[in-house]
Order: C-alpha cells, then structure tokens, then sequence
C-alpha cells in the first residue's frame, strides 16, 4: 500500500483552466485569462454522456505530507499484486461500499459521479484490459513538446494523432481512439499516456502522481487492471486534490466545479449529479 498525499493549494491552481476533448489547435489565451482552451463541447460516450475531464495543469504539484497518517495507514488500496489479472474487472456492491466507507461518502454519492463520467452503463472498459478513453488533442499539444517531441514531425509521422475519431474506419469510437492513442506512443510514450482521460471517472493521465503512482505508465497499468483500481485511483485523486469534503458533504456544484472545471455550473453537472445521487438513494431502500 502506497500512501496518500495532499497537493496542498497548488491543486486548486491545477483545476482553475478547463481542458476540452476538442481536436483544434487552443486559441490564444490572454495572461490570467480563465477562459476555457476551446469552445468546442466535448465528445460523447456511445452511450451519450458528454465527458469533461478535471484540468491538465501548466506544472505538475509535488504531493507533499499525509492528510491523516492514521487514516491512510488503514485503508486498503488496490487488491493485492499476487491476485490474477481481472479478478475485479468489474466493479460489485461491495467494491462500493469498502472504496466508500474508506473515504467517508456514500456510495451514491460515488455512483453520481460514475454516471456524469461513463454513463449509467458504469463501464470502465472498451474491452478486456483496454479502458474507455478518450484521447484529447489539446493536452497531446500540450504535454508532447515537453517530452521532446516535434508537433509537426509528429503530424508527418502519424496523422492519425491530429484527425478526428474516424469510426466508419475503425469500426467504433473507442476503437478510433486507440487508433490516435497508438499513434502517439509510437512517437513517445509517456506523452501519449498523459494526454488521454481514462476509465470509468475519466481521470486524465497527466495526473498520475495525483493518483499516487509513480510514473504514468503505473497509472495506465492500473486503469488497465480493473475497474476496482479504477474506483481506487479515483479515491486518491479526490483525496489529493481537496475534494473528499465536497464529495462527503454532497456539495454538488463545488465538487462539481473542480472535478469538471468552471463551466461545470452552466452545463448542470451538478443538478445531473445530484438528480443521479437521488436515484441511486431511492434504489438502496
């Protein structure tokens, strides 16, 4: 077991610029400008959830201390290595209510989430071992030149990277997605990883450390594992980033403010979230 950390107020300087899944170059911010980076909506599941991921920020937080050293010595994080790949593939009742009384909230309050995320489906795999993802342009542009790599050269190379999700070519969106994902590990891979969303809580790569892992390729590893680690990586990302007390509160519009970035209100994250919590509230009785 990993412990947790706290990223402390540079979180909140993480989560104050929206990311958008759209495929354009970003226009030309002003300094202090909180704009979004693009305008466009963001893509769609198949099952018609639109996806928001929480902000790529311009530096990555250094995690420092421990929220509660007693706390995060006690619970249990990730099923144990010698289990066999799968084992928790899919996410049960009880996968629920451990992740959920370690953290404090209830399990409606998670599955609210779930659904602004991945849909009611609550899947958090394409198919076995693959993630849903959602591969984003305007992060690829954004982490790729930090690992060295030649926008224009990469465009040369694999033009894949910079088209839209062509589903008549590849069959489905998520098929279209790891289709430009693969393009862009070809060229470098920890870029390519940090600039996809993934999983059933759409977490995006670039915020491995966050999730307390130690290297994005950890990160992918464990989103590729199950979606119980999935569940896991997201429990530590809200603890890390301050928004636990929003979650157990059920104070939709703040938590929904920085998990889906400022226009979270005019789009109604948090009315969806909580319509979704009382749902899933009426169905425990």
């Amino acid at each position: 077991m990993k412990d947790f950390h706290v990223a402390g107020g540079l979180c909140a300087f993480m989560l104050a610029v929206p990311a958008a899944l759209a495929d354009r170059p970003a226009p030309t911010e002003k300094p202090g400008d909180s704009q979004p980076l693009t305008s466009d909506p963001p893509v769609p599941f198949p099952q018609g959830t639109a996806q928001v991921p929480i902000p790529a920020p311009d530096e990555f937080p250094e995690p420092v201390g421990l929220p509660s050293q007693a706390w995060a010595d006690s619970i249990r994080l990730f099923p144990d290595e010698g289990l066999p790949l799968g084992r928790f593939r899919r996410l049960t009742e009880e996968d629920f209510r451990e992740v959920a009384e370690e953290l404090g909230v209830e399990v409606a309050a998670i599955k609210a989430v779930v659904d602004i995320e991945a849909g009611r489906a609550h899947e958090g795999f394409y198919q076995p071992g693959k993630p849903l993802i959602n591969f984003d342009l305007t992060m690829y542009r954004k982490f790729a030149p930090r690992h060295g790599v030649s926008l224009s050269q990469a465009r040369k190379k694999s033009p894949v990277i910079f088209s839209r999700p062509d589903t008549r070519k590849y069959g489905s969106y998520q098929a279209a997605q790891y289709a430009r994902l693969e393009g862009a590990r070809a060229i470098d891979e920890a870029s390519a990883l940090e600039s996809a969303f993934w999983g059933m809580f759409q977490i995006g790569g670039f915020n491995w450390k966050l999730c307390g892992c130690e290297s994005v390729e950890e990160f992918v590893d464990r989103m590729s594992r199950s979606e119980r680690d999935q569940l896991e990586l997201f429990a530590r990302l809200i603890t890390n980033c301050g928004m636990l007390e929003s979650l157990q509160k059920k104070q939709w519009l703040r938590f929904a403010l920085k998990y889906n970035g400022p226009r979270a209100k005019s789009r109604g994250y948090h009315k969806r979230m909580a319509s979704a919590y009382s749902r899933y509230k009426e169905a425990e009785k």
